[in-house]
């Protein structure tokens, strides 16, 4: 997010920070308005030329609804995944074009704004020192998720305890496979435990209120060992748990070893796409060979996995038991369940019959 762009308003040459996501261009060509209709704003936008919006905050909005509105109903459902995500790309570019200005120290100056502040220092971390130019779909769904991180999602696993997700980290929404990790038969003895990819720590804090009492969480993402460490420290275990910011083991071994991957193995696009996205399944395949050398000698390997890839045919059917096999494992007990969640129920979604036949499995591995 430090690209310079540079712009013409009122003869003069203004110039800010590019605040887009970064897998799209910063636009070459941008106009400024207050009043358009939102067939003219597509026909620009088509042409690649960015809308900054200087009218009223709020019909700002309405004019992004509109333009959404319109090019969904117009757009083809593809069935297969990988047009799927390639419109969705193409979505994404084009709502990118519709921008506000937000002044340093995240000042929205759009008529009937509200304070964006606390939801962009969220994201970025501090206020801006510099006007930065951001879509206005990327500033709400910054807006959402900040409320989101405010509200907490309960978890009945946790008795109900909140787990609070800041912008950037996968929410634990799927309460289901929760519940498996709270009632699957522990090792015995269960002393040491790893939740491997952490993100919220949610998993981290299910095993502490198992009563493991050495439980070590690891990330790669600063993102989600910030978000890890305020949980558990609001859950009150910090006594319980070590949160380390590594790419998948820390050193020595563990009587239980827990991973929750990302399931379907395309290109993440965005940073909080990593939690579901792997290409070529590289990282489920990385823990599977080497969870073994870090197991204690009773110890076990807790695999969560959905097989909605299958469904979409971006894995085979016996794959996954091949690779636990290769890797040195065997297979304990494995528990399923169906998707609790209103996408499994949406049977109008691209992707429904794949979603509606998912099923999600904890594997409880062991060395062979």
């Amino acid at each position: 997010m430090n690209e310079t762009i540079h712009w013409t308003e009122h003869g003069q040459n203004v110039q800010a920070i590019w605040g887009g996501d970064s897998r799209h261009p910063a636009p070459s060509h941008i106009q400024t308005t207050s009043q358009i209709s939102a067939e003219q704003a597509l026909h620009l936008m088509r042409q690649n030329t960015a809308l900054l919006w200087r009218g009223d905050y709020h019909q700002g909005k309405q004019l992004l609804a509109a333009i959404k509105k319109r090019v969904h109903s117009k757009a083809r459902t593809h069935t297969d995944f990988h047009k799927h995500r390639l419109q969705q790309a193409q979505h994404s570019r084009l709502f990118q074009q519709l921008l506000v200005e937000i002044q340093p120290n995240c000042l929205l100056k759009n008529s009937r704004a509200p304070n964006v502040a606390a939801a962009l220092s969220d994201v970025f971390g501090s206020p801006n020192q510099h006007t930065l130019l951001l879509p206005l779909h990327l500033l709400l769904g910054y807006i959402g998720a900040h409320e989101w991180h405010k509200t907490g999602v309960a978890i009945p696993a946790l008795n109900g305890q909140k787990i609070h997700v800041p912008y950037g980290v996968f929410s634990p929404v799927r309460g289901e496979y929760l519940e498996l990790v709270a009632q699957a038969k522990l090792p015995a003895p269960c002393h040491t435990a790893w939740d491997i990819g952490t993100g919220s720590g949610v998993l981290a804090a299910i095993l502490a209120q198992r009563g493991i009492p050495h439980i070590t969480a690891t990330d790669n993402s600063t993102r989600a060992i910030a978000c890890a460490q305020a949980n558990i420290q609001r859950l009150g275990l910090t006594e319980q748990i070590h949160i380390q910011h590594t790419s998948l083991f820390p050193g020595g071994s563990a009587d239980l070893i827990i991973c929750n991957p990302p399931w379907l193995p395309a290109k993440p696009s965005s940073d909080i796409e990593t939690a579901l996205y792997d290409p070529g399944h590289q990282m489920l395949q990385t823990f599977l060979t080497h969870a073994k050398n870090h197991l204690t000698p009773h110890g076990q390997v807790w695999l969560i996995m959905s097989d909605i890839a299958e469904h979409l045919g971006l894995r085979p059917a016996k794959a996954l038991e091949q690779w636990i096999n290769t890797a040195g494992l065997k297979l304990i007990h494995k528990t399923d369940i169906q998707p609790q969640h209103p996408k499994a129920r949406q049977h109008h979604h691209a992707l429904a019959s794949a979603r509606n036949r998912e099923i999600t499995s904890l594997w409880q591995l062991a060395a062979k």
